[in-house]
């Protein structure tokens, strides 16, 4: 790696240690201004996040997962401070990120992001080095030190540099631009990269490639990762633990590996279900089915009872925490907690 000094080609310290989380998320709060009113004008809300509080842990991938609309790239829009939040807050190592320019400027030096369209990503009017060089210069590199950057990290993805460091966008397929963004995130040396449905444009044999260069480069840089996906089977793949989303809110979070086997909330279950069967034959009853209700007239009570098999008239009128199931475990369902009144609750019909 060329020397350019601390700031450009090591990660910056870990303040708090191994125990303390790397990112914090808490009480995230995101609504928008509704559409559809008179004459094309707001209506209502939009309730994207709903109070939303999480933690990612030094060197861990966190996988996000839900249907389409459940807020999981608001939430990483959030994180990565392209978009403001309405309430709440993000702490980096222990500190809270400030929206002012300066300390986004340093925070954004910590925490990068890989977008799902390789192509849009990028300009086009740049060659592959250039792009990748480009957030390095805009660091303080001069540019000739900020292409050297970008041909090691061409390296590092496993593009040669000879063959593709003054090749533009459209000149490589799609695993390839995939990769140009990934050297382009792991340039500043950050931190925290966020992946939203990073493979989800590439085809299996492409996508199998890249997810063995994103665990191979998170051990080799010392990655901690958010890994954002509606395939479940990527997921389960990469990530230690898992976080389900729903309209907004989070329903369970915990170990990757034991909520596949066991999910606690009723969402979980039904997506998990919900995956295409190994031999391909139409299930009788879809495990999840309906629409979610609209983010902008939220349902009373837990969220996911107006398509949940289990919910009683309790589900109707409480909105569930997030508590524990067991140690690591939590799920937000009435079902789940003792203390609920679920049990005593009579049936919806």
């Amino acid at each position: 790696m060329l020397d350019l000094g601390h700031d450009l080609t090591s990660q910056l310290p870990d303040v708090g240690g191994p125990a303390q989380p790397l990112l914090t998320v808490s009480g995230l709060v995101k609504s928008f201004p509704g559409r559809g009113g008179l004459f094309g004008g707001a209506s209502g809300r939009v309730h994207a996040v709903n109070d939303i509080s999480f933690e990612v842990r030094k060197g861990e991938t966190l996988g996000v997962v839900g249907e389409s609309g459940c807020g999981k790239s608001t939430t990483s829009k959030l994180i990565m401070g392209l978009t403001e939040p309405t309430a709440g807050d993000i702490l980096f190592d222990g500190e809270i990120v400030k929206r002012d320019a300066a300390s986004l400027r340093h925070y954004r030096r910590q925490v990068q992001m890989v977008f799902q369209d390789s192509f849009s990503s990028l300009n086009p009017r740049l060659t592959v080095q250039e792009s990748i060089a480009f957030p390095a210069i805009v660091h303080g590199a001069s540019k000739r030190d900020g292409l050297a950057i970008a041909r090691d990290m061409l390296a590092a993805v496993g593009l040669q540099p000879a063959q593709y460091a003054t090749r533009f966008p459209h000149e490589l397929s799609g695993g390839q631009r995939q990769r140009v963004n990934i050297a382009r995130a792991l340039g500043l040396r950050p931190r925290l990269v966020v992946l939203d449905e990073p493979v989800s444009a590439l085809d299996k044999s492409v996508e199998a490639q890249v997810l063995n260069l994103l665990i191979d480069l998170k051990r080799e840089f010392g990655l901690t990762y958010i890994f954002i996906s509606h395939d479940l089977n990527v997921v389960q793949y990469i990530s230690d633990r898992l976080l389900v989303m729903y309209l907004g809110s989070i329903v369970e979070i915990g170990d990757s590996a034991k909520i596949f086997e066991d999910a606690a909330h009723p969402y979980t279950a039904a997506l998990f279900k919900s995956r295409p069967s190994i031999d391909g034959r139409a299930r009788e009853i879809a495990p999840l089915s309906g629409d979610p209700p609209s983010p902008i007239n939220l349902p009373k009570g837990c969220r996911f009872h107006p398509r949940c098999a289990f919910a009683k008239k309790i589900c109707t009128e409480v909105l569930p925490e997030l508590k524990p199931v067991d140690d690591g475990h939590y799920s937000a369902c009435l079902k789940n907690q003792a203390d609920s009144g679920y049990a005593a609750s009579g049936d919806l019909n």
